[in-house]
């Protein structure tokens, strides 16, 4: 289903609705795309529906070559993501939790996998399996009422989501530990001081700061921005020698494209590039 309406910027942009909690807005004709988690009467609680519609949507945004970057926001004034749907999972057998955990897992890889770069844009709660999402994304901006944290333990679970491997790359291995452990919520400052969001600015206004930030990113290259990011993700953790190879790989992709020809010659020309994506 589609319809329409406005963008931070006044023009119209296209909605699509992935199940009844998940909607992809597009704004604009520079490939900015909003994926909106909708599921406001549960402050987002992932539910097993919710987690199927996320991850459908997302296979949806990394097939299409003309998305360059993808905003994830919520509809919740007070909320990003609560984390898992704990009354769902109250009914769950064990067999049935086991077989919804690929369900699970295919959202917040879906996050992950996304081969454009992404902005999550936080506000409110964003705890447990919300924050995970947020984890997955390249850049976190969070506005001043954030709350963010990975609480998993004070249930008797631990993060499910990618949160012990994402979180120690922000923050590093021994800060991690220390609030995985003590499954403590940490506000908007804090966090950022501890590199746990990038940037934190004013009450109500990280949806138009990430989506401005988009902006200026999906200004670039598409085929660029892709191989950076590719060679960013697999080149992180190994030594220099391999990651020097990964950026090489990921270099003769874009060298020989319509994409570097035309930047070459819009540069020369002195002149805006009219990115071919290809």
């Amino acid at each position: 289903m589609s319809s329409e309406h406005s963008s931070p910027s006044g023009q119209p942009s296209s909605e699509q609705r992935f199940g009844e909690f998940v909607a992809v807005r597009r704004h604009g004709e520079d490939g900015v795309v909003e994926l909106a988690l909708d599921r406001p009467k549960a402050m987002n609680a992932v539910s097993t529906e919710m987690a199927r519609s996320i991850g459908a949507a997302c296979a949806a945004l990394a097939a299409d070559s003309s998305v360059r970057v993808v905003v994830l926001t919520s509809t919740h004034e007070r909320a990003f993501c609560v984390g898992a749907d704990l009354k769902e999972r109250n009914s769950f057998t064990d067999a049935e939790l086991v077989r919804q955990r690929p369900t699970a897992r295919g959202a917040y890889g879906g996050v992950l996998e996304l081969p454009m770069p992404t902005i999550a844009a936080v506000h409110g709660f964003a705890l447990g399996g919300g924050f995970e999402l947020a984890l997955a994304c390249d850049v976190i901006v969070a506005d001043e009422s954030a709350v963010v944290g990975l609480p998993e333990v004070s249930v008797g679970v631990i993060p499910g989501g990618g949160g012990t491997q994402l979180l120690p790359r922000r923050v590093g291995a021994a800060r991690a530990a220390e609030l995985i452990f003590t499954a403590r919520r940490v506000e908007a400052a804090e966090a950022l001081s501890l590199g746990m969001v990038d940037s934190v600015v004013p009450a109500g206004q990280d949806r138009e700061e990430a989506l401005a930030l988009a902006g200026r990113m999906a200004a670039n290259s598409p085929v660029g921005l892709r191989a950076a990011k590719r060679a960013l993700r697999l080149g992180h953790g190994m030594d220099l020698a391999a990651g020097l190879e990964i950026e090489d790989a990921a270099w003769r992709t874009v060298a020989f494209s319509g994409d570097r020809a035309e930047g070459v010659a819009a540069f020369n020309e002195k002149r805006r590039p009219n990115w071919p994506g290809e």
